[in-house]
């Protein structure tokens, strides 16, 4: 999972709130009704909504530098490395339940196994996910979201959005976030103060990520001749990329999209 380019929260983190089903469902279908065609090709975006967003991209700069960066860099100076990826690991094994859940919606019988064996796996013998023992069996995380759902049904990517607070998204990615938030099984099973658990760790999850990428992130926000323009191709691209758009695929969405990441991280 990659950081935010614009240094808040990316909207995954709201997967792990509570919210109703009647509410997603109208949300989802305001907004990915408004999702049509095919997205653009690399370096291409739609965003009429641009004005509106460079207000929030500027608000959600504002609101890194003030919390997001002093909290993830306390975060990740007082405690260690190894406890760290606990909570990383953590807040990845609650989040395989939804990831299964889309495999199964998006009709990849062969991830939806991969993923229940590595939930099996890390429940059993990895002190319920804080430990990862199958990442060394080969049993790799896979991810799967309802935004890449919808975009495997074939619904557009819509409009560029900068979302208060979470960062860069599409229309398609908000409803797909939206839907995310009541289809975790696990939010059903657990009460509290269980159920705090999850979101807790995910938050710690992110804070490590801006941690972690700090030097990075600093730069595209502090010394970018603009950064919203520079978050809003990173993402873009960056999200292509995760949904399959590679160059060479032969694919009908093969737009020739390269991997951000691997230049920005070294990767």
């Amino acid at each position: 999972m990659q950081p935010s380019q614009d240094g808040a929260i990316r909207p995954p983190i709201a997967r792990k709130l509570t919210s109703s089903l009647p509410a997603a469902i109208l949300v989802l279908s305001g907004i990915a009704g408004c999702t049509t065609g095919q997205p653009a090709g690399p370096g291409e975006f739609n965003d009429p909504y641009e004005q509106t967003n460079r207000r929030i991209h500027n608000f959600n700069t504002a609101v890194d530098r003030a919390v997001y960066r002093p909290v993830s860099n306390a975060y990740g100076t007082v405690l260690p490395q190894p406890v760290r990826r606990g909570v990383d690991n953590f807040s990845e094994f609650t989040d395989l339940p939804r990831r299964i859940v889309n495999d199964i919606l998006q009709g990849k019988a062969e991830d939806a196994l991969h993923n229940s064996f590595r939930f099996a796996t890390n429940a059993t013998f990895g002190l319920l996910g804080v430990l990862d023992p199958a990442t060394s069996l080969g049993v790799e995380s896979r991810d799967a979201d309802f935004g890449e759902t919808l975009h495997v049904w074939g619904v557009g990517e819509g409009a560029y959005l900068a979302v208060p607070f979470f960062g860069p998204s599409t229309q398609r990615d908000l409803a797909g976030d939206i839907v995310d938030l009541v289809t975790n099984p696990l939010g059903y099973v657990l009460s509290p103060p269980e159920s705090y658990a999850p979101p807790g760790s995910t938050v710690g999850e992110y804070a490590n990520y801006r941690y972690t990428y700090r030097d990075t992130l600093n730069d595209v926000l502090d010394n970018s001749a603009d950064s919203y323009a520079t978050t809003r191709v990173i993402f873009l691209d960056a999200r292509r990329f995760e949904l399959g758009m590679s160059p060479g695929s032969g694919g009908a969405d093969d737009g020739g999209v390269i991997d951000p990441y691997e230049e920005l991280y070294g990767e």
